[in-house]
């Protein structure tokens, strides 16, 4: 779990979270991608939104979730909302 705290954007709560659903490492949260890792999340814990999707492309991205570039965010945010349907 120290693993992924080390990570860009992943806290305490959300290692937690992530180990909860069999991704314990960075190397494993980049092999499964945000969207799938979400995936797990939402199924474990549906209150997850979809800030927390571009937490984790952030993280994977190595990059701060603001910085996602806007065609990135658009991507996201229509893969949550179609989870919602």
């Amino acid at each position: 779990m120290s693993e992924l705290t080390s990570m860009m954007n992943i806290g305490k709560e959300m290692a937690k979270k992530l180990t909860a659903v069999g991704i314990d490492s960075s190397e494993k949260l980049i092999e499964s991608g945000s969207k799938q890792a979400f995936l797990k999340l939402k199924e474990k814990y549906p209150q997850v939104c979809l800030v927390h999707l571009y937490t984790l492309e952030g993280a994977v991205q190595n990059t701060e979730f603001n910085n996602l570039s806007e065609e990135k965010k658009k991507e996201l945010k229509e893969f949550s909302d179609f989870l919602k349907e």
